[in-house]
């Protein structure tokens, strides 16, 4: 997350930027949806540890009034950068010492969808959650991201 965030300063400082593909998100869109997964995925592991059922669903992180109402309550780019590095360091914590390995391996039914095709409709593990959030959505983010610095291609 932090080679993320790292990356989104230099996008934010650049004088100009290379505009997104017209169904792309800008800077701000990307990182309010980055904070809204990071956001859902900690509500699953807590929900979990509380002894309730939980479900995963991304749906509502790809809502568009939900991205700009979380730029507008973040305060834009430096809050969403912000709360990325927070919720960053709450994410890491999930797979250590906040919780055990039996609530680690609790099974979720989960459902993502991206560009509005569903990519995973199955029961997942927490820890596959947690993993596929550092291995997968993190660093396709930061890739969407440096794209949009000048001369990227």
């Amino acid at each position: 997350m932090f080679i993320l965030v790292n990356a989104a300063r230099h996008v934010a400082a650049a004088e100009t930027t290379t505009e997104p593909p017209p169904s792309e998100w800008n800077l701000e869109q990307i990182l309010a949806h980055v904070t809204l997964v990071n956001a859902a995925t900690i509500a699953v592991a807590y929900t979990i540890a509380s002894g309730a059922n939980a479900t995963y669903d991304n749906r509502l992180t790809l809502d568009r009034w939900s991205i700009r109402n979380t730029i507008n309550l973040a305060g834009g780019g430096p809050g969403l950068r912000r709360r990325i590095q927070e919720q960053a360091k709450v994410l890491c914590a999930l797979d250590g010492p906040a919780l055990s390995q039996a609530e680690l391996a609790a099974t979720i039914p989960a459902r993502l969808l991206s560009n509005d095709a569903v990519v995973v409709d199955q029961v997942l593990t927490l820890y596959d959650i947690i993993t596929g959030l550092a291995d997968a959505e993190t660093p396709g983010h930061t890739q969407q991201v440096r794209a949009l610095m000048p001369n990227s291609s």
